[in-house]
């Protein structure tokens, strides 16, 4: 114990003695109190000058100043009534149980004040980027990292700050210890139990890191178009073309293929497929769909092309390519480049719309009904 808590714990004494007459209850309540009026002063003259500190620092400090505040106030409560409750001349054995509750709570606060340090660093960083603009790569690609590492170290000090706490109370302590020790099998049970929440924690880590998918990202999973909306600690909500959600794991994202469309850069381009006869006039379609393209303003001003791809037993496929400045507007110009050509090929080229041709022979004698 340290020397001045013994002096303070002698002068009590003294002081008790000399008012031994007062219920025990009232000489405990009575330091008590003092110690947390003293501690709630001390925590407002000291917020008093971090603020005037922190007054001309960046928005990280004046934002953990703000947030700590009533964290900062419950734990020197804490101390407060654990310094009273020491000096006090209470009993041993109920001062020593107060103490270790208040040391538990006190673990616990400490743990809260760090998280609530995390999420401000987080909040802060956010701050720079913005999602709504028309090129977010750079928004989504930080934003993704931030928030999911800011939920994994959110999980990380709450596991550590509650197992340092338990590690005060001797009981709780040493049934873990002998149960792990004497039982091999519960701790594989738990291991096993633990391991789709282990899996995903690393797989969450590892798309923070290597980010194979990213907020706002356009991306094709289990043959459905969507848009990644939220990323968690353990699964991934996919935002499809029909507003309908589909919620995956993290591990999908690193054990099974899929399609991002926007893993590097947000353009994009479109393809339109059309089936024209053998006799349509590809350069004259080619000269429509650069038309189209120049005109419409979905179109980025990058990609404009028509190939002719495949040749069936009865019609000619050609591929129309244009590329627009992200998924949803690439999207949006395909369905424009399809109707327009559809329309041109019906008004102005009706040889170019997929024909079935007969042939038989001139010469050969007319067969009649009758056979």
């Amino acid at each position: 114990m340290p020397i001045f808590i013994q002096d303070m714990t002698r002068e009590v004494f003294r002081l008790w003695r000399e008012f031994y007459w007062l219920p025990e209850w009232v000489v405990i309540s009575v330091i008590v109190g003092v110690f947390v009026f003293v501690g709630w002063a001390a925590n407002q003259v000291v917020f008093s000058l971090l603020k005037w500190v922190v007054r001309n620092k960046d928005v990280f400090w004046r934002g953990v100043v703000g947030r700590a505040r009533l964290k900062v106030r419950i734990a020197v409560m804490i101390v407060a009534v654990a310094l009273g409750v020491t000096i006090s001349p209470m009993d041993p054995e109920p001062s020593l149980l107060i103490r270790q509750a208040l040391l538990f709570g006190f673990i616990l606060v400490c743990g809260w004040m760090l998280a609530g340090a995390v999420d401000m660093g987080a909040v802060v960083h956010l701050r720079k980027f913005n999602m709504d603009a028309e090129d977010n790569l750079s928004a989504r690609k930080h934003v993704t990292q931030t928030r999911i590492l800011q939920r994994v170290s959110a999980l990380l000090i709450a596991l550590i700050t509650l197992g340092l706490a338990l590690l005060t109370i001797p009981g709780v302590r040493q049934w873990g210890l002998s149960l792990l020790a004497s039982a091999g099998v519960v701790g594989i049970v738990a291991g096993l139990a633990l391991q789709p929440f282990l899996t995903n924690l690393i797989a969450g880590i590892q798309i923070a890191t290597a980010q194979p998918i990213r907020l706002d990202d356009a991306v094709i999973v289990e043959g459905e178009w969507g848009r990644v909306e939220e990323i968690t600690s353990t699964y991934v909500v996919v935002k499809l073309w029909d507003w309908r959600r589909m919620i995956l794991p993290l591990t999908y994202f690193i054990q099974k293929p899929f399609q991002n469309w926007t893993r590097d850069n947000a353009s994009l381009i479109g393809t339109a497929f059309l089936y024209v006869d053998y006799e349509a006039p590809i350069d004259r379609l080619r000269m429509k769909l650069e038309e189209i393209a120049h005109a419409s303003p979905l179109w980025d001003g990058d990609v404009v092309s028509l190939q002719v791809t495949e040749v069936t037993e009865r019609t000619v496929q050609v591929r129309c390519l244009t590329s627009a400045r992200n998924a949803s507007i690439a999207f949006d110009l395909r369905c424009e480049v399809r109707e327009k050509m559809l329309a041109y090929m019906r008004d102005e080229l009706p040889e170019a719309l997929p024909r079935d041709r007969l042939g038989w022979d001139r010469n050969a004698a007319p067969v009649s009904p009758q056979g």
